[in-house]
């Protein structure tokens, strides 16, 4: 798998975010960052897809910005 350092709001964000799309590209899930639906996917394929990349973002969050984003 590969590092990133989990976004903690001090660390540059638009690093951050290049790091983040070179993983997903790395991982076959660039595609759904677009947030338009493939068509040879049925809407379960595609939600399982949206939810993947959504995980795999959460990873590489500090929890002090989970906690902002979620409001957890």
């Amino acid at each position: 798998m590969f590092e990133i350092k989990k976004f903690d709001g001090v660390t540059n964000f638009n690093l951050w975010q290049v790091q983040m799309m070179t993983i997903l590209v790395q991982i076959g899930l660039k595609k759904v960052v677009t947030g338009k639906k493939l068509e040879n996917l049925n809407q379960t394929e595609w939600e399982e897809l949206d939810e993947n990349v959504l995980f795999a973002i959460q990873l590489c969050l500090a929890n002090t910005v989970l906690q902002e984003v979620f409001g957890v």
